[in-house]
């Protein structure tokens, strides 16, 4: 059972206050109109390029691996694109956090609700594939305000931001579970719960196995995702946050139940067949997925690293 951080006075300590201004200052700033914070975001994105050199070099590395025919000149230009969604990650969590939802309305269409109704009519519980887009925060908040569900996490280091990312992804969701909570996942499931999830990082050997992914022919993928489809049999529905070009705000889509393509019939036919789902939703928005993880730190015995 996962036991959600509560606010505490040690919360208060002088530990934190450097952390308590940084808060500050991120709320004042979403109070801005969102074209300057479109224009801010960007600007410290391409800021953060300088300073954040090894994450630079893992985007590129990445866009290497899984476009190896990409040209030079278009992978520079997507990894400078991708920064500036760097630098709106940290604006759109502030505004995920704090706006209130009339200014969030404003600001994001929606499209596929319908796909999500219809999975509910059928009171079989939905496992939510949220992929590591740099809109995640803000996405997550717009989902819940019109389907309320259960994210899935990992607890932060830091006990105030920890405390503070879970009262702010609770403000339009129910709870939330930590990512090794597999057992809360399915009984929220079989409760006709929405199971919010994202498996698209590397989280190391033990639970994993090797699948395509783009150009990458052996990328290590969770096997939670076999496991949480056989044991909870819920519908299965991918969706985007996505942000427009010319500060134009943002679209949530909902996709079409995908739960007949997953045969089960192993670990690896379900990795194959998910890494296959995140592919075409990256393929939407390239510049805005989270290039600067290092999605293959994990590779075949007697490979060399990647990276």
């Amino acid at each position: 059972m996962t036991q959600l951080p509560q606010f505490s006075r040690e919360l208060l300590h002088p530990r934190y206050w450097l952390t308590w201004i940084g808060i500050g200052f991120l709320y004042l700033l979403v109070l801005l109109p969102y074209p300057v914070l479109h224009t801010i975001g960007c600007g410290l994105g391409r800021i953060a390029m300088r300073f954040m050199t090894r994450r630079v070099e893992v985007a590129q590395r990445n866009l290497a691996l899984c476009f190896p025919d990409m040209p030079t000149s278009e992978r520079t230009s997507m990894v400078k694109h991708n920064f500036e969604s760097v630098g709106m990650g940290l604006i759109e969590t502030g505004m995920a956090w704090f706006w209130p939802d009339w200014r969030i309305r404003k600001w994001v269409a929606t499209s596929g609700l319908e796909h999500v109704a219809n999975a509910l009519a059928e009171k079989r519980g939905i496992l939510l594939i949220g992929m590591h887009f740099l809109t995640l925060e803000l996405g997550a908040r717009v989902f819940g305000m019109h389907n309320p569900g259960i994210g899935v996490y990992r607890p932060n280091d830091n006990k105030l931001l920890d405390w503070l990312q879970t009262w702010g992804r609770m403000r339009s969701n129910k709870s939330m579970l930590d990512r090794k909570d597999l057992k809360g996942m399915i009984r929220a499931m079989k409760n006709n719960d929405i199971i919010w999830y994202a498996p698209d990082h590397d989280y190391g050997p033990r639970s994993s196995v090797f699948a395509p992914f783009f150009a990458v022919q052996e990328a290590a993928t969770t096997t939670g995702t076999h496991m949480l489809i056989r044991l909870g049999n819920p519908s299965v529905i991918p969706f985007l946050a996505r942000r427009l070009p010319n500060a134009r705000g943002y679209e949530l889509k909902m996709m079409p139940d995908i739960r007949a393509k997953f045969s089960l019939e192993s670990e690896l036919d379900t990795a194959t067949v998910m890494n296959k789902v995140v592919e075409e939703t990256v393929l939407l928005a390239p510049e805005q997925y989270m290039w600067l993880h290092r999605r293959f730190k994990t590779h075949p015995e007697g490979q060399p690293s990647r990276y």
